[in-house]
């Protein structure tokens, strides 16, 4: 339990003892102004205010008389006072909490013996939380476009998994629909598998024969009934047809794999059940939508629109009817949401939290696919949620794969890592020689350098999503991307790198680090010291509320404020051969251990020298 959840902990007893109950809702925060405290709440004011609970009967007159009597109760418990030198109320009935310089100093040793496992907890096997993202098509370009569904996808899930869940990563994959028979078509007619087959980039191939048809579909209309055709082939399994989609598919993967390796994130559940490996798509739920649909029968929720096609109505129209079934009979997305939350009930059990990391335009679907699951009695309030993000900005320019007008993501990639490369060499990132390192398979045949400008760029595209609100859109500014001065990815990884610069200078081995038993009084360390070995307390709890709030920004926000601290106290404070030296490497060495551990969760590499 970290010192926060301490603090709620005897207030709720607190408001227990004094016949207040416990359900009322209030705040501690961290006060900007450290005078103010480490801590402090606002709940007398918020007791205050309530005057159902009837305190103004208990002889107090203000809120700060109840904050004094709820302080009273706090300092009683001396085994809760051990972690604090203060507590105090302040006008007009704040409560302000100081930690103690014990509790402060064993935050390091915490942070020293956990190492990688700082700031994550143990996993409940009975909280199971499924995280969808990215989910690609098929065929189609992995474009900027899936980019921050990947990214914001990746984090929130470590963020959970460091929360204590059990997470299972699903990538949606759309293998699905009516534009196969189109990509089938255009093979056959205008297609060379082997040239599909032996290009570096089949993906490629591939688009361009999507655009093709539709430029000749645009003069043939003839050409649509022509892919409806195949695909009608498709759904009833022929040979043919279905080889050609299987290709597609291995083809499309071989761009897949190459993103999400250089992105270093997950495609998809690890491969001990069928599919998991690469994410169940769409294909996978074709044969389990009839059942869906049987019970959206038999419960009464199916109905027949003006037209024919089969919907479901909402009571007071809450939102637009959702339709489950075309005019032709045919199914659409939701009918196989609906048969993947289906599943996914069945496959993780009832109580399974399901999360879609997609698209802010695609807000009113998901509340009308949540209210038809709430409907159905699938699953209960808080167990669905949708993580919307924005867009990306480039210059107003429209993506479409139909007419060709792309941003491909490894063409940005490619991009990201010419301007990282000029950070590298301007850091001098190169080692002796042309070493090569081989710590990760992936790497093998790379110099030091190489890595690094990766490293870089990877870390520079993901801190400039993750840093803001999911739901904000960003317009792309490679100035503000790269800044080494500003709140940037290559800006944190300099910090961090700076740690272990300073490590390796002092002589002394990680390993080697031991508390020390003679520890400086807080009265005699410089400010920027107190100002790091408060915010290092911090680090757990921003975890847990980046977890809870599905929010990577607010991780990314404590970690820039920690950088920035270090940065201070690096150009204010002597660390190698100063009087308190041993402490002031233990502080760079925890806050170096920090930083790492808050990039990893975020998904961005922390390089040991830039």
């Amino acid at each position: 339990m970290g010192i926060k959840d301490e603090i709620i902990g005897l207030l709720k007893d607190a408001l227990k003892e004094e016949g207040f109950g416990t359900e009322i809702k209030f705040s501690v925060e961290c006060p900007a102004d450290s005078s103010h405290g480490d801590y402090s709440t606002n709940i007398a004011m918020v007791l205050w205010a309530n005057q159902e609970l009837g305190i103004r009967n208990h002889g107090l007159k203000t809120p700060m008389d109840l904050a004094q009597k709820l302080v009273n109760f706090i300092i009683r418990d001396s085994q809760f006072m051990i972690h604090f030198k203060k507590v105090e109320a302040v006008k007009p009935g704040f409560i302000n909490f100081w930690i103690s310089e014990e509790y402060l100093f064993s935050q390091l040793k915490q942070v020293l013996e956990q190492k990688e496992k700082f700031g994550s907890k143990n996993e409940d096997p009975n909280k199971k939380i499924v995280v969808e993202y990215s989910s690609p098509n098929i065929a189609k370009p992995f474009t900027v476009g899936h980019l921050r569904s990947t990214i914001i996808g990746d984090a929130v899930a470590n963020l959970l998994q460091a929360n204590g869940w059990k997470v299972f990563r699903d990538n949606h994959l759309g293998d699905w629909g009516t534009q196969f028979g189109k990509q089938i078509y255009a093979i056959k007619t205008w297609g060379d598998e082997k040239k599909i087959e032996d290009s570096q980039n089949p993906m490629k191939e591939l688009v361009a024969l999507y655009v093709k048809f539709h430029e000749e579909a645009e003069k043939n209309p003839e050409l649509e009934e022509k892919a409806r055709e195949w695909f009608k082939k498709l759904e009833d399994g022929d040979e043919e047809a279905r080889r050609l989609w299987e290709k597609c598919i291995d083809w499309s993967w071989r761009e897949f794999e190459n993103i999400y390796g250089k992105l270093n994130v997950p495609a998809g559940e690890d491969a001990s059940f069928e599919n998991e490996g690469r994410g169940y798509g769409e294909s996978f739920f074709e044969d389990k939508m009839t059942g869906v649909i049987q019970e959206l029968k038999e419960k009464g929720l199916l109905r027949e629109g003006e037209q024919g096609a089969k919907l479901v109505f909402f009571e007071k129209d809450k939102y637009p009817p959702l339709m489950i079934l075309k005019q032709d009979g045919t199914t659409l997305y939701a009918t196989r949401d609906l048969a993947t939350d289906k599943f996914r009930l069945e496959r993780y059990g009832k109580d399974v939290v399901v999360i879609n990391e997609v698209g802010a335009e695609q807000s009113l679907y998901f509340k009308q696919l949540f209210e038809v699951e709430k409907m159905l009695g699938w699953f209960k309030e808080g167990q669905r949620i949708h993580i919307r993000h924005g867009l990306y900005r480039f210059k107003d320019q429209k993506m479409s794969t139909r007419k060709g007008n792309v941003i491909w993501l490894e063409d940005l990639l490619r991009l990201a890592r010419e301007k990282a490369n000029d950070i590298a060499m301007s850091l001098g990132t190169e080692t002796k020689g042309n070493e090569i390192v081989v710590k990760s398979e992936k790497l093998v045949g790379q110099t030091q350098r190489e890595i690094t400008t990766e490293q870089i760029a990877i870390g520079a595209l993901k801190w400039n999503d993750l840093k803001r609100s999911s739901n904000l859109d960003i317009v792309f500014d490679w100035d503000e991307i790269l800044n080494m001065q500003g709140n940037s990815g290559p800006y944190l990884q300099y910090t961090y790198a700076r740690t272990q610069s300073v490590i390796a200078k002092s002589r002394i081995q990680n390993s080697e680090f031991r508390i020390s038993l003679a520890r400086p009084r807080l009265a005699r360390l410089e400010v920027e010291e107190v100002s790091l070995l408060r915010a290092l307390n911090r680090f757990s709890e921003v975890v847990e509320e980046a977890g809870e709030k599905f929010a990577p920004n607010i991780l990314c926000n404590y970690l820039f404020n920690l950088a920035q601290k270090f940065n201070l106290f690096y150009q204010k404070c002597k660390i190698i051969s100063s009087e308190n030296q041993d402490f002031r490497l233990e502080l760079t060495q925890t806050v170096g251990q920090t930083l790492k551990n808050g990039l990893n969760l975020l998904g961005i590499s922390a390089p040991e020298r830039m």
